[in-house]
């Protein structure tokens, strides 16, 4: 019993150390990215998403086929960095927004785009690991 315990906090110390640094992370490349956005369209959160997708396709085949480590490494790097970088949420929110400021084609191009180029940057992410490695 004892030991479950361990690893159960083990578990969440490492998703809470992940997840802080991918919030920063989050924070300072949508920040980095907004200060050469001339419009209203969410650039940040939209390549934030995108790179963070490539990002978890990358590290799920290091740690998953290459080293077998993913079920030592899944909570700090995919569940809390990759899961903290990303951030659903924010593109919600975005996506309403533009919506109500009459940017219909803006926002039918954020969601549309933000979906279908995320998830081809996992796929992208997850064959140029496999290629690499």
């Amino acid at each position: 019993r004892k030991k479950v315990w361990h690893t159960t906090v083990y578990y969440y110390l490492a998703i809470a150390f992940g997840g802080a640094a991918g919030a920063v992370s989050r924070y300072w490349l949508s920040t980095t990215v907004e200060r050469f956005n001339g419009t209203t369209f969410p650039l940040g959160t939209f390549f934030v998403n995108i790179v963070g997708s490539f990002l978890i396709g990358v590290f799920f085949i290091i740690l998953a086929e290459k080293l077998h480590l993913v079920d030592q490494w899944r909570p700090i790097i995919i569940i809390g960095f990759l899961g903290a970088m990303t951030t659903f949420s924010t593109f919600s929110l975005d996506a309403l927004l533009l919506f109500q400021q009459g940017h219909y084609n803006s926002a039918l191009f954020y969601i549309l785009g933000s979906v279908i180029l995320s998830l081809l940057a996992a796929f992208f992410g997850m064959q140029i690991t496999r290629i690499l490695l």
